[in-house]
Formats: C-alpha cells, structure tokens, sequence
C-alpha cells in the first residue's frame, strides 16, 4: 500500500511540474516585464484571458516570443507591436485610439447623446401638444 501511494504522489508531482513554465530570466525586471506583458496580452482562442492565464498552443507560443524578444533587449512597444502585427488588435486589452477603435471608443458616448437628445425632443413636443390641447377647450 505505501509503494502505491509512494508511486500515486510522483505521478501527481511530476503532472504539477509539467504544466509550470520555465524561462530563465537573466534579471528581476526581465521576469517583471515578462509576467507583466504576458498579463497584458489576450490569447486569441481563449477570447477574454490573458496569455498569462491560457495554456492554449497559440498562448504558449506568444509566451516564448514575449520571451524571446525580452532577451533579445526589445521594448514592450516593440513586442506588443510585433504581436498586434502579427495576430491582430485584438491582442490588446487596451487598443489604441486610432482609425476604427474611434468609433469603439466614442460609440457609446454618441449613442448615449443622441438617445437623450431624442427623448428631450419627444418629450417638450407631447408637454407642448399638451398645452396646445388645454389652450383650445376653453
């Protein structure tokens, strides 16, 4: 009983290790700047988790490029730039302000407005009929 429980925790142990990424990093900031873009960035197939998060293949291999250009000294605009160019916007959880994001930035603003202004209209124009209607009965 004790060898099959001896054998049971090595397994479980082994399984646990498996699933632990293992980059060495050369300093601090480089593991910060690591954990912190890989953080930032959204896996592709997972939709809404970062690739910190996933263990999708496609996460996996935004990781050892994030990595990869850590240690070939690129910045995080360089990295996030490569991978925005390579997978899309949709990488970022904050897209940049510009072209089509307009309109996802301000569309809800927009909407609002124009809702509010309708209601605005609609409602002095019945509180008008209204007084128009009260005016004519006398």
């Amino acid at each position: 009983m004790k060898k099959l429980l001896a054998v049971l925790s090595l397994l479980i142990t082994s399984a646990v290790y498996g699933s632990i990424d293992l980059y060495e990093f050369r300093n601090d900031l480089d593991r910060i700047r690591f954990e912190s873009l890989t953080a930032e960035l959204r896996c592709p197939k997972c939709q809404n988790q970062a690739i910190s998060d996933s263990d999708a293949p496609i996460a996996e291999d935004m990781k050892d490029i994030v990595y990869e250009m850590l240690m070939a000294d690129k910045s995080d605009i360089e990295i996030k730039d490569y991978l925005v160019a390579r997978y899309g916007e949709f990488v970022l959880y904050s897209p940049e302000m510009t072209g089509v994001n307009y309109v996802l930035w301000l569309g809800p603003f927009v909407l609002l407005f124009l809702v509010v202004a309708t209601a605005v209209v609609v409602v002095r124009r019945n509180s008008n009929d209204l007084t128009d209607d009260e005016g004519t009965s006398i």
